[in-house]
């Protein structure tokens, strides 16, 4: 199988690059390019092979695939999102739990089932997803959640998902910015559940079927700098009994939540009343 220790500058967006950028842990990098025998055929067939300092770099092209992993670091490079699609019928293809450290970037994960599932898993981890695509999940686009949950999700799509687009519960407290949260069916940034603290941070949340941002059930969260626009109801549902910092009369000024046909925010006992639950 291929290894290269190549050293190449790592992408900022989704610009598609053709060969690795330098292992940050020393150790090899592992290719996968299902056009070239030599290369490994699937994403999961190197992560076998992966020791803990190696990096696992993804040529252009659409894999078939579901990636599984469990108490390790992981550093999994794709070519850029707009060029590597790790796509699943049964499950979600990106499934992380107790994940100690890495990154992974440059990817879109894709499901295309019918069962409850999402594009992407983070269960109590630790590593920055970055410049990746979340979509067509039956769930939201991107679920984080757990009480030793603390990704930094960063520069991401997370588009066309059935409910929200990434959805944030159980305990994490995740550092999510700088990313584009549009065309879901529900909200673009759902929080719920005490203990539930994410810092959220220049994201856009657009065109989504409900609103902007979503507050329930104990949550609380630090929003700077976020936009919400051209959503369908307001830039932010929040349920009386969730904290805000700013605080909630401050928000405005803080964030542009104002460009939705129902305002910038409504407090409410039931957020999930237009969808039946």
């Amino acid at each position: 199988m291929a290894h290269s220790r190549l050293a190449f500058a790592m992408p900022t967006d989704c610009t598609t690059i053709q060969d690795p950028p330098p292992n940050p842990a020393g150790g090899d990098t592992l290719i996968v390019d299902a056009s070239d025998a030599t290369a490994y055929p699937r994403p999961s067939a190197a992560l076998k092979d992966a020791a803990l300092t190696d990096q696992i770099f993804i040529r252009p092209g659409l894999y078939e695939d579901k990636i599984f992993v469990a108490e390790r670091p992981i550093l999994m490079i794709g070519a850029g999102r707009d060029a590597v699609q790790i796509f699943s019928r049964r499950g979600g293809p990106l499934y992380l739990q107790g994940v100690t450290g890495g990154r992974i970037s440059g990817i879109t994960f894709r499901y295309v089932g019918s069962d409850q599932n999402s594009a992407i898993n983070v269960l109590d981890s630790i590593c920055t997803i970055a410049a990746c695509r979340a979509t067509e999940g039956i769930l939201s686009g991107a679920v984080i959640y757990g009480p030793n949950c603390r990704p930094t999700f960063t520069d991401n799509e997370v588009c066309h998902n059935r409910e929200s687009g990434i959805f944030i519960f159980a305990g994490a407290r995740p550092y999510v910015t700088q990313n584009t949260c549009y065309a879901n069916h529900h909200f673009g940034v759902a929080v719920r559940d005490p203990e539930t603290r994410p810092d959220l941070v220049r994201n856009v949340c657009r065109d989504n079927m409900l609103s902007g941002f979503l507050l329930f059930h104990h949550a609380e969260a630090l929003m700077l700098d976020n936009v919400a626009k051209d959503n369908q109801h307001w830039g932010l549902v929040v349920t009386p009994e969730c904290q805000t910092s700013p605080v909630l009369a401050q928000l405005a000024g803080s964030n542009a939540l104002e460009s939705n046909p129902r305002g910038v925010y409504v407090i409410t006992e039931q957020p999930l009343a237009d969808i039946g639950r």
